[in-house]
């Protein structure tokens, strides 16, 4: 499959399962929001070392806000229940709490109900007060900026983790350039996330290692200077790749994210330096959720 002059390897992106929740965080204004939002969301990039994949989803007007003031919701994800459970209580605590202005409140429906602000009401040594509102219960914990706003619990559902895209280019620039285009589309996608910092990660990894210590290793088929050292992948003008990681609720969610932006990256064309798009995956032995890059972009050839 060729689009545009960028080849399109006939390959999958491998996923796996994971448990999400939505928290919507709102401030006096949009700054204090993402300031808390940040925060929160921070060393989050992947469950190998951080234990939840985190970010931004995108930011909420004061009219889809449950307290009428502008916020973000984000999205946090995680290989078990007990994990995101603690996890999302310890980020609240530290991050939300602390945060000027800042409230939160529940972001996704859901049978399986989290805590959120339900031990976090503690911290108001017994001055903390609470209220029921439409069947929603929200507590009101005093600090010194006036008081903590926090609805007890959100919704914890099914989710799928490590959506993923390559992208070769014949340079350094070249590959960060198609990548930040295909961010930009992909940001405007509905319930997913691209944890890694800007989205992007250059250190993608196989699975093992010749060190006994390391469940995962650089993936050195994709690195351009082990071409001579290495059973690569890489044609001789590769000479950059970065790859695009996708978290989201459902398939189709992170489906439609990849085809944005495996098409934005198209868009710009081979004189952009990207030569191909590829993906990660083990066999089929990672995770039971392939996305085939060939489906996804409509199987057509332009």
């Amino acid at each position: 499959m060729i689009i545009n002059g960028v080849q399109i390897d006939e390959t999958f992106a491998e996923a796996f399962n994971m448990r999400g929740t939505r928290v919507i965080i709102t401030a006096q204004n949009l700054k204090w929001a993402y300031h808390a939002a940040n925060a929160m969301t921070g060393f989050a990039t992947s469950v190998i070392g951080c234990g939840v994949e985190a970010g931004i989803e995108r930011e909420m007007t004061e009219e889809e806000t449950p307290d009428g003031r502008p916020g973000v919701s984000i999205l946090m994800f995680a290989m078990g229940s007990k994990v995101l459970m603690q996890q999302l209580e310890t980020r609240m605590g530290q991050c939300i709490l602390t945060c000027p202005t800042a409230a939160a409140f529940s972001g996704i429906d859901s049978d399986e109900k989290i805590n959120l602000g339900k031990n976090l009401r503690f911290f108001g040594d017994g001055f903390q007060t609470s209220k029921l509102i439409s069947a929603k219960r929200y507590w009101r914990v005093p600090v010194m900026d006036g008081e903590f706003l926090c609805e007890e619990t959100t919704g914890m559902v099914r989710a799928i983790g490590g959506g993923n895209f390559l992208i070769l280019a014949t340079s350094q620039p070249a590959a960060l350039a198609a990548a930040e285009a295909a961010i930009t589309a992909m940001k405007k996608i509905p319930n997913v996330i691209m944890p890694f910092p800007g989205g992007v990660v250059r250190s993608g990894s196989k699975v093992g290692s010749k060190y006994k210590t390391m469940f995962a290793s650089t993936n050195d088929a994709f690195c351009p200077t082990l071409k001579g050292a290495t059973n690569t992948e890489l044609s001789p003008e590769i000479e950059s790749v970065m790859e695009i990681v996708i978290d989201g609720i459902g398939f189709d969610d992170i489906a439609e994210s990849m085809r944005v932006g495996i098409q934005a990256i198209c868009d710009l064309g081979e004189t952009s330096g990207v030569k191909r798009i590829s993906a990660g995956n083990y066999g089929g032995k990672l995770g039971p959720h392939h996305f085939k890059l060939h489906e996804i972009m409509g199987g057509n050839s332009l």
